[in-house]
C-alpha cells in the first residue's frame, strides 16, 4: 500500500492544522501511525491508532494537543494538531503499523511527508 500525507502548511503558534494520510489500498485491518522528523534529527513517533479506533497512543510531547483518527471506509487516517508550538515544526509522515511497538521498525509503507511549520 502507498501512503500520501497532506494538509501541512505554515501556521502561527497556538494555531491548528489537520493532516490527512490517504492510502492507495485497504488499511482497515492495520494499525496506523504518525511520525515527524526535523532535518538532521531522528524521526520520532507522534501518535498511533489501532484498526478499530478503540486504542490510541501519543508521544508525551503531543498528548492533549494532537488527536489521531481514521475513516476505514475512506482508507484515510488523520492527525488533528491543536495548540501548535514552534517545536512542532517538522515533516510529518504516516505509516502502517506491522508489529506491536512504536518504533520505526514497527511500521512500514512510509509515504511522502507533509511539512508543518509553526512560527512564533
Amino acid at each position: 500500500v502507498q501512503l500520501q500525507a497532506s494538509g501541512g502548511g505554515l501556521v502561527q503558534a497556538g494555531g491548528s492544522l489537520k493532516l490527512s494520510c490517504a492510502a492507495s489500498g485497504r488499511i482497515s485491518t492495520y494499525g496506523m501511525g504518525w511520525f515527524r522528523q526535523v532535518p538532521g534529527k531522528e524521526r520520532e513517533f507522534v501518535a498511533s491508532i489501532n484498526w478499530s479506533s478503540s486504542v490510541t497512543y501519543y508521544a508525551d510531547s503531543v498528548k492533549g494537543r494532537f488527536t489521531i483518527s481514521r475513516e476505514n471506509a475512506k482508507n484515510t487516517v488523520y492527525l488533528q494538531l491543536n495548540s501548535l508550538k514552534p517545536e512542532d515544526t517538522a515533516i510529518y509522515y504516516c505509516a502502517r503499523r506491522r508489529s506491536g511497538g512504536y518504533r520505526i521498525p514497527d511500521f512500514d509503507s512510509w509515504g511522502q511527508g507533509t511539512q508543518v511549520t509553526v512560527s512564533s
